[in-house]
């Protein structure tokens, strides 16, 4: 019996990912639902290709549009996820909606499907205490798919936090590794965007490049496993193929290498690490020839001030959501220009420091309206430093 699928954010790299290995295996699967906002030309692509049974555009005007082109066909265009029958069950869903709108529709989903394959860093960093939950309750099998905490599952499956002494998270630097502290002033978007080993979107590459994206996924790790955050550290390794490494009391340490390509971890996800990966991949098999090049560094935390900031405050209750919800108005205003590159964690630091940061990172375990209120609250007090500090220089 075919699997039933839903992807939750089809038309972004991930999902387009996830669709390319899926469709290549079509005895094996059938595509139920798939959701994206508002990229018009994919929603209708993947539309004609795929011919899901539903398809959620969540931009109303967009949605219209789709719409009235679709008309006539059997795929049923809606606009809501609360729209989904509630007895529909998947066997897999692959949540990668980007940002604070995945939140909702990856819990709905944890209910109504045996797997869910994880990309939404939302979910966990904002809604963990409710998706655990709900996943416990529903027997849903969860899957990290970002390769770092892919890595770390693998690693650690047969281990405590007994066992083990460090778990590094790697990084690989990205665009500025070596490029002179003192020009990081005149850092422009378009150069952020030019990843050395990754091909990704413009928030994920920005985030890489000053390391937000390991401050990210640390809070992601100690949410996922129940690990001692303090075992912890992220580690520069420039050529982005070992994700993770955990040195074990026993004197064994272990690492997982793949190449840049996230369809590997995607396919070991869907397929249970039971594949071939050649009939998925064209993958370049100088495994040798790669390792001799392989290179570790610490932190330079002059170059990559982010990892400075108070672990206390983006670890402990709320302040994950204080964190996302700042850096991603941040990251979007650099990339708008209306701040500099330095800015981003300059304005972190502030927000941090604000008076009212514990009035609202406090909240151990708040229900989803104040999970909103309390990313609202960083938006607005991110976007006032911003007003304050920056829009009259820029």
């Amino acid at each position: 019996m075919k699997k039933k699928i839903s992807i939750l954010g089809s038309t972004g790299s991930i999902g387009k990912s996830s669709l390319q290995i899926i469709n290549l295996d079509k005895k094996s699967f059938n595509i139920i639902l798939l959701s994206a906002n508002s990229n018009f030309r994919e929603i209708i692509n993947q539309i004609n290709l795929y011919r899901p049974l539903y398809f959620i555009v969540t931009d109303f005007f967009v949605y219209n549009k789709v719409k009235r082109k679709f008309k006539n066909s059997k795929t049923k265009i809606l606009n809501k996820f609360d729209n989904v029958p509630s007895k529909l069950k998947f066997d897999i869903t692959i949540a990668a909606i980007v940002g604070i709108a995945g939140l909702e529709p990856t819990i709905q989903f944890a209910k109504q499907s045996k797997k869910l394959l994880l990309a939404n860093k939302e979910s966990i960093i904002c809604g963990w205490h409710i998706l655990s939950k709900i996943i416990k309750r529903s027997k849903t099998k969860l899957v990290p798919i970002d390769s770092e905490h892919f890595s770390i599952k693998q690693l650690t499956k047969d281990y405590r936090d007994i066992d083990i002494k460090k778990i590094y998270i790697t990084a690989s630097g990205g665009p500025f590794l070596k490029k002179p502290i003192s020009s990081f002033k005149k850092i422009k978007p378009t150069d952020a965007y030019k990843h050395p080993t990754w091909n990704m979107g413009k928030k994920i590459s920005v985030d890489s490049s000053n390391l937000m994206n390991k401050i990210l996924e640390l809070v992601e790790a100690h949410r996922l496993f129940s690990f001692n955050p303090n075992k912890y550290e992220i580690i520069v390794h420039p050529q982005s193929l070992i994700h993770a490494i955990v040195i074990f009391k026993n004197g064994q340490i272990k690492f997982l290498y793949h190449d840049t390509d996230m369809k590997i971890p995607i396919s070991n996800a869907i397929y249970n690490n039971k594949i071939n990966i050649d009939k998925i991949i064209k993958k370049n098999n100088n495994f040798l020839g790669k390792l001799k090049n392989i290179e570790f560094e610490k932190v330079d935390k002059k170059r990559f001030p982010i990892v400075t900031l108070n672990k206390d405050k983006y670890l402990s209750k709320s302040g994950p959501i204080i964190l996302n919800a700042s850096n991603e108005i941040l990251v979007d205003s650099f990339v708008k220009n209306k701040i500099p590159y330095n800015g981003i964690y300059e304005t972190l630091k502030r927000v941090f420091k604000d008076r009212d940061f514990n009035k609202y990172a406090v909240k151990k375990v708040p229900n989803i309206n104040e999970i909103y209120k309390i990313d609202n609250w960083a938006r607005k007090k991110t976007l006032e430093i911003i007003s304050k500090n920056y829009e009259k220089n820029i």
